[in-house]
């Protein structure tokens, strides 16, 4: 019996220490080095779906920015292994054509799961422990090109100045995004709240996993209500679903955003 309580209360010191760890959350990473310069804008197009109008002009009124690069940092919440991790995160984009990922998971603050990830110039990295490292697959490439427009949702303004990029009206308060993805069509569900006329979901079908036997999984991304963007009406928070997960995967609150600063060593980067 005394065997037993040793081996009981060591794993419950064990557990304890985990979950203490868990709560700690990392420091944010060191702010960018370069501000941001004033924005060009054009005027907001014609003739788009009316729930889209609304939005743009909700956000950002008859003139919108023109954006070319974004650099975004912040602190997340992230369940790989379906357990709660903290985590700091760099996202650095080529507007509507590359980025580049690096998320550090922690516990007690400190990194023990760094993932790096980019699609540049089409071709897909994506480096994990335990996993591996995969390169231009077919299947995560498609994924990485829908980040690239998902991730859209902090600067949405290249979903109009992009001419690439079109729409579809589908009701009051739902349209269809379409994007480029090689010599073929990507395209999101877009729904848009009919209290505040901002994005509340994004939905595509993408795929999860790696390799020929992959299959594509509806794939939702939300924006939070509550905490802006500075000097903006976005939302600084949003989630991503799985819909055979029902919970989100992964909870991004972003800290800061530099927009059009020179990214072109920086997005080619491994790490922070």
């Amino acid at each position: 019996m005394k065997t037993i309580f040793i081996i009981l209360g060591v794993l419950a010191v064990i557990f304890l220490l985990g979950w203490l760890g868990l709560q700690v959350k990392p420091k944010s990473f060191e702010a960018y080095p370069q501000g941001s310069p004033e924005l060009k804008t054009i005027p907001l197009p014609k003739a788009l779906p009316a729930p889209v109008e609304r939005f743009y002009k909700t956000v950002y009124g008859d003139q919108v920015p023109v954006i070319e690069t974004v650099v975004i940092k912040g602190r997340a919440e992230i369940s790989p292994f379906g357990v709660k991790f903290p985590a700091r995160f760099i996202f650095v984009h080529n507007a509507g054509k590359d980025y580049r990922h690096y998320i550090e998971a922690t516990w007690f603050g400190l990194p023990f799961m760094k993932v790096n990830e980019s699609y540049v110039n089409e071709h897909s990295f994506f480096e994990l422990p335990m996993i591996g490292t995969l390169e231009n697959d077919p299947a995560t490439s498609q994924a990485a090109n829908l980040a690239v427009w998902a991730e859209a949702a902090w600067f949405p303004s290249i979903w109009v100045t992009d001419p690439r990029v079109r729409w579809e009206a589908v009701d009051d308060h739902m349209a269809l995004m379409f994007v480029p993805y090689g010599d073929i069509e990507e395209n999101f569900v877009m729904r848009f709240n009919p209290d505040t006329n901002l994005l509340d979901s994004m939905e595509a079908m993408r795929y999860r996993d790696s390799g020929a036997a992959a299959k594509k999984v509806l794939w939702i991304t939300r924006s939070v209500d509550g905490k802006k963007i500075e000097g903006t009406k976005l939302d600084a928070v949003g989630t991503a679903t799985w819909l055979d997960q029902g919970l989100p995967w992964a909870v991004f609150t972003l800290e800061e955003v530099k927009y059009n600063v020179d990214v072109s060593e920086y997005i080619l980067k491994k790490g922070k």
